[in-house]
C-alpha cells in the first residue's frame, strides 16, 4: 500500500480512480470514503483521477477499492508512491474508453442517417415506418451496451448513496428519451387511441452518447498533458545501476542498491541515484532537476543527484540515499501531493457543484411541465421530452468541476520544470496575495560560503611559494575561512608541501612551519600577539575592505606581514535582479540576518533593499515575521529552510532555498531547487499567472450554465426563436470541458519575467 505516515496513528494512501466524469463524481467518491470506519480525511481530485485518503491505519486496500467500487467507479491502491503502476492503470482505461467510442460510431452513424431519413415522407412509400423505427432500436441496443450502461450504473449507484452526479443528468435524458421511443416503437397503438403521431428518438440517444463519449476521450487526452510534468519525472530514475561488489562491475536494479554501494558513471548515462563523487571529475546536467541550464562542474567530495545526466568525465561515487529518501522521490512525491492537493478556492466549485445536479433536475421538471402545457395536444409530449432532455444534456458541471485542479496542476508542472518545488496547492494560490518578502542574508542573498575577495601581497616575486606555503597550512583547518583560503590558494598555483608544528589558536588563527620557515595564518589580533607589526602600505586597501565588511586575515612570515587576504560571504550573482524584479511587482522587500549592522548594511546596499533588519537571532525571526503580518502584509519568508524554520512556518508563504541535492523540503511551501534567488519572483509569477488561469476557468463555466440552461429550456424561443437541440447540447457539454482544460494547457507556455 502506499502509504506516508504522518503520525504514529496515522497513514496515507494514494489511490487511482477511474470513472469520474465530474466535480459531482469527485464528491461521491469522497463520501463513499468517508463513511468507512478509520478513514479521518479524504481528497479527491477528478482532474488526475487520484485520492489520497488518510487512515488510522486499520482500514485495509481491499476495503478502500471496494467503497469506492460501489460507488460506481474503478479504484485501486497505489503499491508505492509514486509509481507508473498508477498511470499504466489510468491509460488502459483511456484506452478502453476510446475503444468503446470507436465501437459506438458506426452505430451511432446508421442510426443518424436512418432518422434523417425518416424525415422524408417518400421513404415510407418503400419501408413502413414500423420497420424503420425497429431497425434504429436495434441500432442502438449496442451504443447502449458499450456507451450508455455505465451512465446508468454509476446513476444508479450514486441514487443509492443519496447524491446525483452528472452520469445522473446523462441517465435520466437519454433514458427518458429511450423509453418514450422504444414504447412508441413496440407500442404504438397507446399512442394512436391517445390522438399523437408516435415520434422515436434514437438517433438523439445514441448522438448523444456518443458525443458524450467523444468528449470524455479529448478530456482524457487534455488530461494526460496537464500531468506531463509527473510523467516526466518517474521516466527520470534508470532503473539499473552499475556497482563494484566484490571487485567487479555488475549491473543491479535500482531497487537493490543500498547506502554505502560504490557505483560507476559513464559519460552519457543518466546518474542512476543520488550518491556523492569518490573519484574523477566531470559536469553534469542537472536541467531536469534544478531547472538550471548549465552544465555544473562536479570533483571529489560533490553530490550527484539521481535522474540528471553525466556529460563528460567517468565519476566513482558512493550512494548517499536510496528509496523514498532520494531528492528525485522527494520531488516526485511532493509534486503528487500538490497536485492531488485542492485550492481554497475550490471549496467555492464544490459548494456549487453538491447543489448543482439537484437544482438542474429541478428546472429539467419545470421545463416539461411548462411546454407540455404551452404546446399544441399533438405536440405538446415530444417537445417537452426535447426540451428536457436539452436541460439534462447540457447542464454538465464537468467544466466547474474542472476549472481549479487542472490549472493547479498544470501550474505545479510548471514550476517543478523551472526548479520549483510547490508543495501544495494552498501555497500556490495563497502567493499570488504576497505583499512583503523578508529574506535571510546568508545563503539567500549571499553564496553562503566565504570566498576570498581580494587580495595584497609584499613580494609578487615570491607568490608561488607563499600560495603553496597558505594552500599546505590551512588544508589542515576546516575552519570555512581557512577553506576559503585553501581554495583561493589551490586555484592560484598553490601545491601541497609538508607542514609541521601546527598550532591553532581558537579566535585567532593558526601557525605552521614549513621546510623555509614559520608561518601565522590569523586576524588582527593574532598579529597582536605576536609582536607582529602591520605592514603600513596594506593599510589603506585593509580599510576599504573593512568599510565593505569584509573580514581580513594577515599572513606573517618569520614574523614579518608578507600578505593579506579579504574573505567574505559574495552576493550571489542574480541576487540584484531578483530584488529588482520584486520591487518592480510593488512588493515590500526586506533583510533579515542575524550578522552585524554593518555587514547588513553593505549586502543591502550592494543588492538594492532599504529595509534592513540585523543582529537578530534565529530564534527572534519568527517575531519580526508575525510584527510584518500584524501590520496587514502577507508576508513570503526567504530562508535555508533549516535555522529558518519558525520563521518559514509562520510565514504565509514558507519559500526555502535549496541546493539541488539536500534540500529541506519539509520546512516550507516551496523550494527553489537551484538555489537561484530570481524563482523567488518567479514564484510568485507563476501563482498570480495560475489563479488567473482559474479566475478565467470559473467564469467560463458560470457563464456556459448560465446561458446554456436557459437556452434548452426554451427560454429564448418567445423573444429570438431559439432553442436547443439535444445532439448539439451534448456536443456543447464536452466543448465545454475541453475547453477549459485547453485554457489550463496555457499555463504551460507561461513565460517569467526578470
Amino acid at each position: 500500500m502506499s502509504t506516508s505516515t504522518s503520525t504514529s496513528a496515522q497513514q496515507t494512501v494514494n489511490m487511482t480512480i477511474t470513472g469520474m466524469t465530474c466535480a459531482s463524481c469527485a464528491v461521491n467518491v469522497e463520501e463513499a470514503l468517508r463513511r468507512l470506519d478509520g478513514v479521518t480525511d479524504v481528497s479527491v481530485n477528478p482532474v488526475s483521477d487520484t485520492a489520497r485518503v488518510t487512515t488510522t491505519g486499520t482500514v485495509s486496500a481491499e476495503h478502500l477499492t471496494k467503497a469506492v467500487k460501489s460507488a460506481g467507479y474503478g479504484a485501486q491502491v497505489n503499491t508505492s508512491e509514486p509509481t507508473t503502476d498508477a498511470a499504466n492503470f489510468k491509460l488502459q482505461a483511456h484506452r478502453d474508453l476510446v475503444r468503446r467510442f470507436w465501437i459506438m460510431v458506426p452505430f451511432s452513424v446508421a442510426t443518424m442517417i436512418l432518422g434523417m431519413a425518416m424525415l422524408l415522407p417518400s421513404i415510407y412509400d418503400v419501408v413502413p415506418e414500423s420497420a424503420l423505427n425497429w431497425v434504429q432500436l436495434l441500432l442502438t441496443i449496442p451504443v447502449l451496451w458499450v456507451g450508455g450502461r455505465e451512465y446508468a450504473v454509476a446513476a444508479w449507484n450514486a441514487g443509492k448513496h443519496h447524491i446525483a452526479t452528472m452520469d445522473t443528468l446523462v441517465a435520466i435524458g437519454t433514458g427518458t428519451a429511450l423509453l418514450y421511443s422504444a414504447v412508441a416503437t413496440i407500442a404504438p397503438d397507446l399512442f394512436h387511441e391517445a390522438g399523437q403521431h408516435p415520434h422515436v428518438y434514437f438517433d438523439t440517444t445514441v448522438t448523444i452518447l456518443t458525443l458524450i463519449t467523444l468528449g470524455k476521450v479529448l478530456e482524457g487526452r487534455a488530461k494526460q498533458r496537464t500531468s506531463e510534468a509527473m510523467t516526466r519525472l518517474m521516466v527520470l530514475q534508470p532503473t539499473t545501476a552499475r556497482v563494484i561488489r566484490t571487485g567487479f562491475e555488475i549491473d543491479v536494479p535500482i531497487d537493490e542498491i543500498v547506502v554505502g554501494d560504490t557505483i560507476i558513471i559513464r559519460p552519457g548515462e543518466r546518474i542512476p541515484i543520488d550518491s556523492r563523487v569518490l573519484t574523477g571529475t566531470t559536469t553534469v546536467d542537472e536541467s531536469m532537476v534544478t531547472g538550471e541550464s548549465m552544465p555544473v562542474s562536479k570533483s571529489p567530495g560533490d553530490v550527484l543527484v539521481g535522474g540528471t545526466i553525466n556529460r563528460t568525465g567517468v565519476a566513482k561515487a558512493t550512494v548517499m540515499r536510496v528509496g523514498a529518501d532520494t531528492t528525485l522521490r522527494q520531488i516526485m512525491r511532493l509534486v503528487e501531493q500538490a497536485q492531488g492537493s485542492k485550492a481554497p478556492i475550490q471549496k467555492l466549485a464544490d459548494l456549487i457543484s453538491s447543489w448543482f445536479v439537484p437544482v438542474v433536475l429541478m428546472i429539467a421538471v419545470a421545463t416539461f411541465v411548462v411546454w407540455f402545457d404551452v404546446l399544441p395536444v399533438e405536440t405538446r409530449f415530444a417537445g417537452a421530452l426535447i426540451n428536457l432532455v436539452s436541460v439534462l444534456i447540457i447542464a454538465c458541471p464537468c467544466a466547474l468541476g474542472l476549472a481549479t485542479p487542472t490549472a493547479i496542476m498544470v501550474g505545479t508542472g510548471k514550476g517543478t520544470e523551472s526548479g520549483l518545488v510547490i508543495r501544495n496547492a494552498e501555497a500556490l494560490e495563497t502567493a499570488h496575495r504576497v505583499t512583503m518578502v523578508v529574506l535571510d542574508k546568508t545563503g539567500t542573498v549571499t553564496v553562503g560560503k566565504p570566498s576570498v575577495t581580494g587580495a595584497v601581497m609584499h613580494n609578487e616575486t615570491n607568490a608561488p611559494s607563499l600560495m603553496s606555503a597558505i594552500h599546505s597550512i590551512e588544508s589542515k583547518s576546516e575552519h570555512p575561512l581557512a577553506e576559503a583560503l585553501a581554495s583561493y590558494t589551490k586555484d592560484h598555483g598553490g601545491i601541497l608541501r609538508d607542514v609541521s608544528n601546527i598550532v591553532i589558536e581558537p579566535g585567532f588563527g593558526i601557525g605552521a612551519s614549513l621546510d623555509d620557515g614559520s608561518y601565522l595564518i590569523g586576524n588582527a589580533a593574532m598579529l597582536a600577539s605576536h609582536n607582529i607589526a602591520r605592514r603600513p602600505s596594506f593599510a589603506e586597501q585593509e580599510l576599504v575592505w573593512q568599510q565593505s565588511a569584509q573580514t581580513v586575515l594577515f599572513v606573517a612570515y618569520n614574523n614579518d606581514h608578507v600578505a593579506s587576504f579579504a574573505v567574505s560571504d559574495t552576493v550571489r550573482s542574480t541576487s540584484p535582479g531578483a530584488i529588482a524584479s520584486l520591487r518592480n511587482m510593488g512588493l515590500r522587500v526586506a533583510l533579515l540576518t542575524g550578522d552585524a549592522h554593518s555587514t547588513a548594511e553593505a549586502i543591502a546596499k550592494e543588492v538594492g533593499i532599504d529595509e534592513v533588519y540585523a543582529d537578530v537571532k534565529p530564534s527572534d525571526k519568527i517575531a519580526f515575521v508575525s510584527r510584518f503580518q500584524s501590520e496587514g502584509e502577507r508576508v513570503a519568508m526567504v530562508g535555508d529552510g533549516i535555522n529558518d524554520a519558525p520563521a518559514l512556518a509562520q510565514a504565509d508563504v514558507g519559500i526555502a532555498i535549496g541546493s539541488g541535492t539536500d534540500v529541506a523540503m519539509e520546512a516550507a511551501d516551496i523550494t527553489l531547487m537551484n538555489s537561484d534567488l530570481r524563482n523567488v519572483p518567479h514564484a510568485l509569477q507563476l501563482s498570480r499567472a495560475t489563479m488567473r488561469n482559474i479566475k478565467q476557468n470559473l467564469f467560463f463555466a458560470f457563464i456556459y450554465n448560465v446561458l446554456g440552461i436557459p437556452l434548452a429550456a426554451g427560454v429564448f424561443i418567445p423573444v429570438f426563436g431559439l432553442s436547443l437541440d439535444p445532439a448539439i447540447a451534448a456536443a456543447a457539454m464536452g466543448l465545454s470541458s475541453v475547453s477549459v482544460l485547453a485554457n489550463a494547457l496555457r499555463l504551460r507556455s507561461f513565460s517569467f519575467k526578470g
